[in-house]
């Protein structure tokens, strides 16, 4: 959000992040990209003017933050992922490493006021102005920081919805309504919402204009590509699919509220597992996330077993899920990660959301979209796309006006009938 806040104010942003390194909107290197390293590779870069870097626990533990400051930075959280690895055993501990990236804050710490350990967070930083974001209205520290002529970001009631406001030297800036933002699903996403929140505060301590900022929230959707594996929505099968890379509890609990609150006629059908390498008190805690609320559940593992056997994963879940109620008979254990998805696509029914929390994201989201109900005519007959694949395997399309599409969606002109 922030780095395409960036790009509509006018800046080219270089971009760190879980699924690789971005310069101005454009992927320029696959993979998990979010320690010192791809830090590095991005300032690096010459075409940027303004750097966004997600910085991992595990790089800072390893490394550090590879840049000695940073103008603006922001925690969001710190949740009970990942403990017991590295000597990282306890969430104190592990506030301790994350509040790294604002003790080297310069200009503004961006800081969570409703999670207690990012709150404390405030008195290790030397950043000229703390701005503390807040969906609760009446949380007293925030309160008294504004009246004091603090800045903050909140979540304000009002009769067209909920609006996100800030607040800055003693003025009052309403900003803009959460069901204007795409990536809220008209508000319905709560965690998006907070999301918008933190990339608002951070790019208004960052000095970006307010229309810019408006402009940006307004034209950023999650989309597989603009977002690729963070709430991408597929409409397009009787069902609807819904497409996470949630992979602890925190995030699955998070998917999990966001499909009650959409309205669905059928049955609520959840694929999930858990990375290998967490412990198995992790691995029930995602159980606990999503028991009792979905009609059916597809266990998996991930590619990568990190250290554990083919199915302990899928099998830790799914007792997890038994004992605390959920049916036998609503749980499918399917270890590979491709069956498991194929299968709650053929077991969806019109009217009904199948919630994927996916570790293969390209992968999966082709195969969300490439999939067919069993009786449905070929593409040709339906007058959509016809798939067709280079010597390359660069998969494009050719529509029915002849022109090539490629998997992002560009047109362009063929150049010859081959």
């Amino acid at each position: 959000m922030l780095a395409h806040i960036a790009k509509m104010a006018g800046y080219t942003p270089g971009l760190t992040t879980t699924d690789g390194v971005y310069i101005d909107g454009q992927r320029t290197v696959e993979g998990d990209m979010t320690g010192p390293v791809s830090a590095r590779m991005v300032l690096a870069d010459p075409q940027i003017d303004l750097a966004v870097l997600e910085t991992a626990r595990g790089g800072l533990l390893r490394a550090g933050m590879g840049v000695p400051e940073v103008d603006v930075a922001a925690v969001l959280n710190v949740q009970s992922d990942h403990l017991g690895l590295k000597g990282i055993d306890t969430l104190e501990q592990l506030a301790e490493v994350k509040r790294i990236v604002v003790e080297v804050a310069r200009d503004c710490a961006v800081l969570n006021a409703d999670d207690p350990n990012v709150l404390k967070m405030s008195g290790y930083t030397d950043a000229k102005v703390i701005c503390y974001v807040t969906m609760n209205l009446s949380h007293p520290l925030v309160r008294e920081h504004v009246r004091a002529g603090g800045r903050a970001c909140a979540l304000e009631a009002g009769v067209n919805g909920h609006m996100i406001t800030l607040y800055d030297k003693s003025s009052h800036i309403p900003l803009m309504w959460t069901h204007l933002i795409p990536a809220t699903l008209e508000g319905r996403a709560l965690h998006n919402v907070q999301n918008a929140m933190f990339a608002a505060a951070l790019a208004f301590s960052l000095g970006i204009k307010l229309d810019a900022i408006r402009q940006g929230l307004r034209t950023f959707d999650t989309t597989f590509f603009q977002a690729p594996g963070r709430m991408n929505v597929f409409n397009e099968h009787p069902f609807k699919v819904l497409m996470d890379y949630g992979h602890n509890a925190h995030a699955v609990g998070v998917m999990t509220d966001l499909a009650q609150r959409l309205d669905v006629t059928g049955r609520r059908i959840v694929v999930l597992a858990g990375p290998g390498d967490r412990r198995d008190d992790d691995l029930r805690a995602i159980a606990d996330a999503v028991a009792g609320r979905f009609d059916r559940y597809v266990v998996r593992r991930d590619d990568g077993l990190r250290g554990r056997d083919g199915d302990e994963v899928p099998r830790i879940i799914a007792a997890a899920l038994r004992e605390r109620g959920v049916p036998a008979e609503a749980i499918d254990v399917i270890p590979d990660e491709q069956q498991a998805v194929d299968h709650a696509l053929r077991s969806g029914r019109p009217g009904d959301l199948v919630l994927i929390f996916a570790d293969a994201l390209t992968r999966t989201w082709k195969q969300i979209t490439k999939f067919r109900p069993e009786g449905a005519p070929p593409a040709a007959e339906r007058g959509e796309p016809v798939l067709l694949t280079t010597p390359a395997e660069e998969a494009i399309t050719v529509d029915m006006e002849g022109l090539v599409r490629d998997e992002r969606g560009i047109r362009f002109a063929r150049e010859s009938d081959d």
